[in-house]
């Protein structure tokens, strides 16, 4: 039976997860055909599939972040694909918590993992872990979302400046989402996220048993796979998904909303540019979106990662 979204309770710790064996790590650009591969190889060895994108968790999302479909979930166990509430700032620690819970309750236990995604953080806290941080209590969260929302980023990075001169210091004044992070850590620990980052994580995978596939396609041709798959999610439903996500009124800063392709066709929705003109900044948006994450991948992951031009290619010795 596939799974496509986690039913996982949001409770547990480290202590009771264990460390992952024989792991299969796929990374790539949006529109590499990682997904593609990763569903070949879980159908070949009878393995699991883990989400590792950050906008693929998100419930509404799913045409816009081209989520597995049905025919995919039928041939293949996913976890951690659309079981996210857009109102909520997911984040890295709590993607890493919610694997480990995975592991902990034996839900991915007994077949091969695969990890596949193009969230370069969530493949960095696999293989190094994460410092833990503190729990943000719900009330003073959604206080500084509203200090946010109402006060702008840079007003909010004064704050911090005076409170945690060093966070200060290393955020944009723009960066509103980390600088509301960095004021709610403060504000429930005493502690600068500083201070809290700096600890050591622990490894959910055990590195020298597992596999590590990056897909680095053409450019040219990642273009056209690119323009071509959006397309399809305008004959899929793209539009009226970016509706349904605009109409729970949520706040713009929050990332959900900022998935590629909301922004632009919710201004089509609004007047503020045509049709055509949303699709092509969409595609625009996209094109430049993977350009970052191949940059990412080429200087932050290190030699133990296979690089291949084709993600077919990276099914011969998986």
């Amino acid at each position: 039976m596939s799974v496509a979204t986690s039913g996982i309770e949001r409770s547990g710790s480290k202590a009771g997860a264990r460390r992952l064996e024989g792991a299969i790590l796929i990374a790539g650009p949006t529109a590499s055909g990682k997904s593609a591969l990763a569903l070949a190889i879980a159908e070949r060895n009878g393995g699991v599939i883990v989400n590792a994108d950050s906008m693929q968790v998100y419930s509404v999302l799913h045409v816009l972040t081209a989520r597995p479909g049905a025919e995919e979930l039928a041939r293949a166990s996913h976890w951690l694909y659309g079981h996210v509430d857009p109102a909520q700032a997911y984040s890295t620690g709590m993607w890493l918590r919610d694997v480990e819970r995975l592991v902990g309750n034996g839900a991915i236990s007994g077949r091969p993992v695969i990890f596949v995604g193009g969230t370069g953080l969530y493949f960095r806290a696999l293989v190094e872990g994460i410092a833990e941080m503190p729990d943000i209590p719900a009330v003073i969260r959604n206080r500084w979302r509203a200090a946010l929302h109402q006060k702008g980023a840079a007003a909010l990075h004064e704050m911090l400046s005076l409170r945690d001169p060093a966070a200060g210091e290393q955020l944009r004044p723009t960066d509103g989402q980390r600088i509301v992070r960095a004021l709610e850590v403060i504000d429930v620990s005493g502690r600068s996220i500083l201070d809290w980052q700096a600890g050591v994580g622990r490894p959910l995978i055990d590195g020298l048993s597992a596999r590590f596939i990056v897909v680095e396609p053409d450019r040219s041709e990642l273009v056209a796979r690119i323009e071509k798959r959006f397309d399809m999610m305008m004959e899929q439903g793209a539009f009226a998904e970016a509706e349904r996500l605009g109409a729970l009124g949520l706040d713009p800063m929050l990332p959900a909303m900022k998935a590629i392709g909301v922004r632009e066709l919710l201004a089509a929705q609004m007047g503020k540019m045509t049709l055509d003109e949303a699709v092509q900044r969409a595609k625009t948006a996209t094109r430049q979106y993977a350009k970052r994450q191949t940059t990412w991948f080429r200087h932050q992951l290190g030699p133990q990662w296979q690089r291949i031009a084709k993600a077919e290619n990276g099914l011969k010795e998986a």
